[in-house]
């Protein structure tokens, strides 16, 4: 496994964990908790998804640094690396759907980068 790029695979997850979180948190979370209009069980459904996110974002990055330190792992960066761009897939595919181009998303982006990086580090 080329560790250096599992090393900034992790650095990318981490960086789409912290936009998620600290950004995306101001940005999406707080006004879709602040909006009325919502039925309850659709508004906290998707309040949860968005924690639910949060914590796939955290487990990848802990899993690829593992992974760096315990080479005997790639299959969790192989598995976290197809999900990874999976994701990227779908926010894409969710973003085109609304109109809105695929990269305003940030995890579009981020999830492609940190998915490629991986699956790369496990092939090189």
């Amino acid at each position: 496994m080329n560790l250096p790029l599992l090393w900034s695979a992790t650095a990318v997850a981490f960086v789409a964990f912290l936009v998620h979180t600290f950004v995306g948190g101001r940005r999406v979370a707080r006004p879709l908790l602040a909006d009325r209009s919502l039925p309850p069980a659709s508004k906290w459904l998707n309040y949860y998804c968005w924690h639910a996110a949060t914590v796939m974002l955290a487990f990848v990055t802990i899993a690829f640094a593992w992974a760096a330190v315990d080479p005997t792992l790639a299959p969790v960066v192989v598995f976290g690396g197809t999900l990874a761009v999976a994701l990227s897939a779908l926010s894409a595919a969710v973003a085109s759907k609304a109109g809105i181009h695929p990269l305003r998303f940030p995890s579009t982006s981020l999830l492609a980068g940190t998915g490629l990086l991986a699956l790369a580090a496990v092939i090189a």
